[in-house]
C-alpha cells in the first residue's frame, strides 16, 4: 500500500506495511501475559482469524519459556532452575559527582 500527495517540492509517497504476525505477537506479549488476550490483540492488528493466531501465540510462548529458563545440574545430580533476566541500568550524563 502506498499513499501519494503533492507538495511544493513534488510528489511524496509513504509506504505503509502492515506488521508481520511475529511483530504483532511481540507487541501483544508486551501488553499482557494472558495468551488468549495476546491472540486477540495480534488478530486485531493483523486482521487474521483468532484460531490461527492463537496457535502461533502458543508456539511463541513455548519458545520464550524454553529460552528464559536454564536447568543446571547441581550437586549429586539435583537440578535447579536459573532464570536469566536482562537488567537495564540507566546512567545520566550529569550524574557525575563533583569533588567539593
Amino acid at each position: 500500500m502506498s499513499e501519494d500527495w503533492n507538495t511544493k517540492y513534488g510528489t511524496r509517497r509513504v509506504r505503509r506495511d502492515p506488521p508481520t504476525l511475529e511483530e504483532a505477537i511481540f507487541a501483544a506479549v508486551g501488553i499482557t501475559d494472558d495468551q488468549q488476550q495476546q491472540a486477540e490483540i495480534a488478530a486485531a492488528l493483523m486482521g487474521l482469524p483468532y484460531e490461527e493466531v492463537l496457535a502461533e501465540v502458543k508456539k511463541t510462548g513455548r519458545a520464550l519459556a524454553r529460552s528464559a529458563t536454564r536447568v543446571i545440574a547441581g550437586e549429586q545430580g539435583a537440578q535447579r532452575s536459573v532464570v536469566v533476566e536482562r537488567r537495564v541500568v540507566r546512567r545520566f550524563g550529569n550524574d557525575k559527582r563533583t569533588g567539593t
